[in-house]
């Protein structure tokens, strides 16, 4: 298949686009999460530490998601899996606007979370299987580049109040009909003709000999990436504000540091067939690193901009790069239990990272000192995918 048949492919261009709209309707939710919360906390008159709960509890719904999700997909297939994940997260998520009390509403954004942590690296092993070597790569940093849609979305909505918010985040229902119909399972999975093997040997496969030097490289370069993101996307608009500038200004800010998200993905699915996929996590995430303390160290606010925006560009490229590169380490028999627990163990790094920061702020610690902490984590996380990892560009799965 040429470089550029990917989009010409009516099969492929329908899957890519299907599955990333989910994938948009996942960002939307993920970013109306910090609108509902402060919101919530002015109506319900919630403490700070109900409103960590809350912002935890969906990170904790998300990491026991990935692992189901990953671990069913491999005895099930990855469309049902796909379509069940989906109706789960955005049932719980039109159900949360009905909610009357906070624990219920902590309930149902563990089980939306569930949903949502569970969709997102089945969907990306199902286009990796369903899509050519030569454009493999491309094709997964694509669909994640639909994440930066749903966010772009997300500014949109709080403007109809939170409880409509989340109604509308229930939409996705539907289109999981529309994609029952529309989609095909992987064709690796579809040409297995023995039965799966029980979850004890497919989890001691990951961790065999064979696999277990990636499966600690993805590990950590999940965990880092999720900490980095959570620690620092999630507080963009509070940590501006620590910085002198108004809530409305940071709110700006950050839709334009989003924006900057585009072509960060834009350009790492062009490199990832060109360079490699080991070329692009490691200078993505060093671009990732030097951003994170820039940003923490920036003097003035076009700085600040600046900083953010090279943020949002590296950090977000090298999230393609890693949904991309997991589910080409693991044979089709064990890819997606391999890469659920992969992402289930990084959204750990999620559920800390947001706390982890609050604590610091709590407690007055310099914007730089955090960043600083970011800085070490991602250089971390690109040095383990440059000592650890193989090369996987142009490798057929097996």
């Amino acid at each position: 298949m040429g470089a550029n048949t990917l989009l010409k492919s009516p099969k492929q261009r329908k899957l890519l686009f299907s599955a990333g709209l989910s994938w948009m309707f996942d960002a939307m939710d993920v970013g109306m999460v910090s609108f509902v919360v402060a919101a919530l906390a002015k109506e319900w008159s919630l403490e700070s530490d109900q409103i960590g709960l809350l912002t935890s509890i969906n990170s904790l719904g998300m990491a026991a998601g990935a692992a189901a999700a990953g671990i069913l997909a491999d005895r099930y297939g990855r469309k049902n899996i796909l379509l069940w994940t989906l109706v789960i997260f955005s049932a719980a998520t039109g159900l949360s606007a009905l909610a009357a009390g906070f624990a219920l509403f902590c309930v149902l954004r563990f089980i939306a979370g569930f949903g949502l942590g569970g969709e997102l690296p089945v969907a990306s092993t199902l286009v990796s299987e369903s899509v050519e070597p030569a454009e493999r790569g491309r094709a997964v940093v694509l669909l994640e580049s639909f994440w930066a849609l749903g966010w772009i979305a997300y500014f949109i909505i709080p403007s109809y109040g939170w409880r409509l918010a989340l109604v509308i985040g229930a939409a996705p229902v539907l289109y999981a009909l529309y994609l029952r119909r529309a989609i095909d399972d992987s064709p690796r999975f579809a040409g297995i003709r023995k039965a799966p093997a029980p979850f004890k040997e497919r989890f001691a496969s990951v961790w065999s000999a064979d696999y277990r030097k990636s499966t600690v490289m993805l590990w950590i370069l999940w965990f880092t990436v999720v900490f980095s993101y959570y620690g620092m996307f999630l507080w963009l608009p509070s940590i501006m504000v620590l910085k002198g500038f108004s809530l409305v200004r940071s709110f700006e800010y950050t839709l334009i540091m989003t924006l900057a998200q585009l072509p960060g993905y834009f350009t790492a699915a062009y490199f990832i067939e060109k360079f490699g996929r080991k070329f692009v996590l490691v200078a993505y995430l060093l671009g990732t690193a030097v951003s994170a303390a820039w940003f923490g160290f920036a003097p003035s606010d076009r700085l600040l901009l600046a900083a953010g925006i090279c943020l949002s560009f590296f950090n977000l490229g090298a999230w393609g790069g890693m949904y991309a590169y997991t589910p080409e380490l693991y044979p089709t028999s064990v890819r997606s239990t391999g890469v659920g627990l992969a992402a289930s163990f990084g959204r750990i790094g999620g559920i800390i990272a947001p706390l982890l920061v609050g604590v610091l702020v709590k407690q007055s610690a310099g914007i730089s000192s955090i960043f600083l902490l970011f800085f070490a984590t991602i250089i971390a996380g690109a040095a383990a995918v440059l000592f650890l990892g193989r090369e996987t560009k142009g490798v057929d799965l097996l």
